[in-house]
């Protein structure tokens, strides 16, 4: 009877064992700290105006605008994801957005070249600097902080100096605008658009060699050779994808505003390092999802929009300060929570 009972127990006890780690999955939780942040802010930011309107963060439009304004700081956490699996980082897309921005907003308004040409040059432009990125930190065995840290001056230095830090391109046709500013069933198209690229980047990092090598190289660089990984080769990929897809939130970001000014995507690198390290992704590397960083982005952009509606936060006129001074908390709690978890899990093994 005792025997029976014990092979009937065993797989109760597995499956709940199993359901046990799964709900202690970093991006279950931290899916559950996002429902709770989007209903406080459901709470406290929405109300009704003298007419019986509702406004605030609950309404449609509200919803709408956090798509709006997150894809371009979503598309650069989804470009940062593979640099920091491989235990680097690229502090220069931000700076490398207001380059293309201007490069995008120069071809078509200085030389005239057509829409779809000028986008395309913008991409090889945004590929050509990751590639000058990755050239320097594989070929030279630069640190990635310190080149990074260089280009990030370097790219804003440039647009600038393209811009001579006053000219501000807009009168973009609707045709263009339409991918920042309309609607393609129901849906702002710029969310689309992010879809798109975050199922890319999915597939990349989850269902290919190259995000296996990501991690293997985020663990051990010399392992990863030894292994017959091509470290230079997917360092090259992940850096130039970098690149090329800042180029792309260049593109989406001048659209959204009709405007293209070398001061754009600044401090956006900021918000972008935030979402992929609170959404689980190491900054030593190695260890990552693209789910928990498109967690962690949709956690700030509703940190963001939701402060912007509370009444005291309005009062004060401080919704972009707060926000900064929040996602640099956040920042460093995720950083200290990452280190404190990682002794843990070797306390325990020990």
């Amino acid at each position: 009877m005792d025997a029976e009972s014990t092979r009937v127990s065993t797989p109760t006890v597995a499956r709940a064992s199993t359901w046990r780690r799964w709900l202690l999955r970093y991006e279950v939780l931290l899916l559950a700290v996002l429902v709770v942040e989007w209903l406080l802010f459901y709470h406290f930011g929405t109300t009704t105006n003298r007419r019986g309107v509702t406004v605030g963060f609950g309404t449609l439009d509200r919803q709408f605008d956090i798509l709006r304004h997150s894809c371009e700081i979503g598309l650069l956490a989804l470009a940062l994801t593979p640099v920091i699996l491989t235990g680097g980082i690229d502090l220069s897309v931000g700076s490398l957005l207001g380059l293309c921005a201007v490069v995008f907003g120069g071809l078509t308004h200085v030389l005239g070249l057509p829409l779809p040409v000028a986008a395309v040059v913008t991409l090889l432009v945004g590929a050509a600097a990751g590639g000058i990125n990755a050239g320097l930190i594989c070929q030279l065995r630069l640190p990635p902080l310190i080149v990074t840290l260089g280009t990030y001056s370097l790219f804003r230095g440039l647009a600038e100096a393209f811009t001579r830090g006053s000219v501000t391109y807009s009168d973009f046709p609707a045709s263009f605008l339409t991918l920042g500013q309309g609607r393609w069933a129901g849906i702002p198209v710029q969310a689309w658009v992010f879809l798109i690229v975050a199922v890319g980047v999915w597939v990349w990092v989850h269902r290919t060699f190259s995000g296996r090598a990501f991690r293997v190289i985020g663990f051990s660089p010399e392992g990863a050779r030894y292994a017959g990984v091509g470290v230079r080769g997917q360092l090259t990929a992940a850096y130039v994808a970098a690149g090329v897809i800042a180029a792309l939130a260049a593109l989406v970001y001048s659209s959204r505003l009709g405007q293209a000014k070398a001061d754009a995507g600044l401090g956006y690198e900021l918000f972008a390092i935030t979402a992929v390290v609170l959404g689980g992704t190491s900054i030593f590397g190695g260890r990552g999802t693209v789910t928990g960083t498109l967690l962690g982005v949709a956690a700030i952009a509703v940190l963001k929009n939701g402060l912007a509606t509370l009444p005291v936060v309005m009062r004060m006129n401080a919704a972009e300060e707060l926000a900064g001074l929040l996602t640099g908390a956040l920042l460093l709690a995720a950083l200290a929570a990452g280190k404190l978890a990682e002794r843990w899990r070797r306390s325990s093994a020990g």
